[in-house]
Parts: C-alpha cells; sequence; structure tokens
C-alpha cells in the first residue's frame, strides 16, 4: 500500500480541524455548553492548525515546505496539547483548590492588554475546572488532547516522509 503523500494528509489535517471545530460549535449553540477561556484558546489554535494545512494543500510545497508547515502544525498542535493538559488539571483539582470564577473574555480583552488576558486565561477560572460534559468518561478537554495528539502524529508523518507532490 502507498503512504498517502502530503496533500492527501494537509487534507486529512484540515478536514479533522473542521470536524473539531464542527463539534464545537454544535456543543455550544445546540447543547447550550458555554466555552471556557482555556476552550477558546484551544479552538483558536484548532483553527490555526486547519489554516496551515488548508494554506500547505493550496500551496503544494516541495519537500522544504512540506517540513516547515509540518513544524508549524506540530508547534500549534503542542501547544494545544499542553493547554489540553493544563485544562484537565485544573479539572482534576478539589473543588476547594480549583480556582475562582473570573470575568468573561470579552470583559477581559475590552480591559486589559493582551498579554495580561493570556496570563489570566492559562491560570485559568473555575469555569475551566468545572466538567460539563463526558464521553466514554472522558471530558471535552480530554477529547481536545486526543485531537491534538491526532493532528502532531499525521503533521509528523509528513516530517518522516516528505514527498514532492
Amino acid at each position: 500500500m502507498k503512504a498517502p503523500n502530503s496533500r492527501s494528509i494537509n487534507a486529512i489535517i484540515f478536514l479533522g480541524c473542521l470536524g473539531l471545530i464542527l463539534v464545537a460549535l454544535y456543543m455550544e449553540y445546540s447543547m447550550g455548553l458555554e466555552p471556557c477561556p482555556l476552550c477558546i484558546l484551544q479552538r483558536i489554535l484548532i483553527l490555526a492548525t486547519g489554516l496551515v494545512s488548508l494554506i500547505a494543500f493550496l500551496v503544494k510545497p516541495q519537500v522544504r515546505g512540506i517540513r516547515i508547515f509540518g513544524l508549524i502544525g506540530i508547534v500549534l498542535s503542542g501547544i494545544g496539547s499542553v493547554l489540553g493538559v493544563r485544562h484537565l488539571w485544573l479539572q482534576s483539582l478539589p473543588e476547594d483548590q480549583a480556582p475562582a470564577c473570573g470575568p468573561g473574555l470579552e470583559y477581559l480583552i475590552d480591559i486589559f492588554t493582551p498579554i495580561e488576558v493570556l496570563k489570566m486565561i492559562l491560570e485559568g477560572d473555575g469555569s475551566c475546572a468545572e466538567v460539563v460534559w463526558t464521553f466514554l468518561g472522558i471530558s471535552i478537554p480530554g477529547w481536545t488532547l486526543i485531537g491534538f495528539i491526532g493532528l502532531i502524529l499525521l503533521n509528523i508523518t509528513q516530517l518522516l516522509q516528505p514527498r514532492p507532490d
């Protein structure tokens, strides 16, 4: 069986990211689950990873470009994985040790500098520590982490087997 080329891998990555975002939007608008600031940051990273793979799909890069796009995808998905682990850690804290709920993301963006907003998001708040939905015993951040790991593995395949298209 022939190994998939980089265009196929980028198409799979893009479609995977699109699927993750569609599920997130369904959960938000149909199920009424309000995303916490960490969830929003993870969505942004999924969108960025998908955008990078879409650009790589459209550009049809040669070996060097395949490696660059793959590395960018790994970095973005790696950051998303770290946020997923942080989110799961916040959810594992006892209630008395979980951070207090803070203001909404819109308020933070209006009042604070981008660096301060990022710091507050990474610290998490009470809404990040709350488990509002599970499937097969895994919460939303757990599934997101699994998604990011899959994206990392797909991008690694591009680094290990770069093929000009």
